[in-house]
């Protein structure tokens, strides 16, 4: 079948998940930082999904602010900066407010003119996705803004992939599926979308019983796909 919706993952694919600790090591108040601002960005990032996955197993979900904040407090203590005035407070805002990769709305533009449905499908919650949207100005270029608070449980578990054709009535072969996550993007493809994997950092496909369907290397490839596919 044609491609007719494209999903979106939003935080590592749509948004840099980096650009929080890379804007605060910038500022004078947390000059502390300025020399580890990538090696504590990965360590909070790693600990943000450790927790959802732990929380999913174990079923003791609590929304993805909590989360990104309980793993952020993991992070400061992890690099002695637990005890740095106002950078726990900083770090939680600008997470609301993280950049979106620059191709990101171009692409998402070529795809609503090719009429194209769009969606994101995330972790964060219905606040935390309204706010990075609005601040990306990418205000219009999403049918919906899907979140796992619907279901109570965190990707990779099918139910959230289920948001998809409960909202759109789609077939699961009329979906590409678009994650910066490996993971994301193998179970995706497990679950019967069309996934594409955006391999930003080059790194090796995920072992696991799926994979990808497609590997790109940065969003601007997304239209040209879906108009192959289509």
């Amino acid at each position: 079948m044609p491609i007719t919706t494209c999903i979106f993952d939003a935080y590592g694919t749509l948004f840099d998940v980096s650009a929080a600790a890379r804007r605060a090591a910038t500022e004078p108040d947390h000059a502390c930082l300025a020399g580890l601002w990538t090696e504590f960005a990965v360590t909070w990032r790693e600990k943000q999904l450790d927790y959802t996955w732990l929380r999913a197993i174990t079923g003791a979900h609590a929304d993805f602010r909590q989360v990104t904040g309980e793993a952020l407090d993991w992070a400061l203590e992890a690099h002695g900066l637990a005890g740095e005035a106002g950078l726990r407070a900083r770090l939680m805002a600008l997470y609301r407010d993280l950049d979106a990769y620059p191709e990101a709305p171009a692409m998402l533009g070529a795809l609503r003119r090719a009429g194209k449905a769009t969606a994101i499908l995330s972790n964060g919650s219905p606040g935390m996705l309204a706010d990075a949207v609005a601040a990306a100005g990418m205000d219009g270029l999403f049918d919906d803004l899907l979140s796992v608070e619907t279901v109570g449980i965190y990707k990779p578990h099918p139910s959230v992939y289920d948001l998809v054709g409960r909202r759109f009535g789609c077939d699961r072969s009329e979906v590409l599926f678009v994650s910066s996550n490996g993971w994301d993007a193998a179970a995706a493809a497990g679950y019967g979308f069309v996934t594409a994997w955006v391999d930003r950092n080059r790194a090796p496909v995920e072992r696991l019983p799926w994979r990808p369907a497609h590997v790109l290397h940065d969003l601007a490839e997304i239209p040209s796909l879906v108009e192959a596919l289509s």
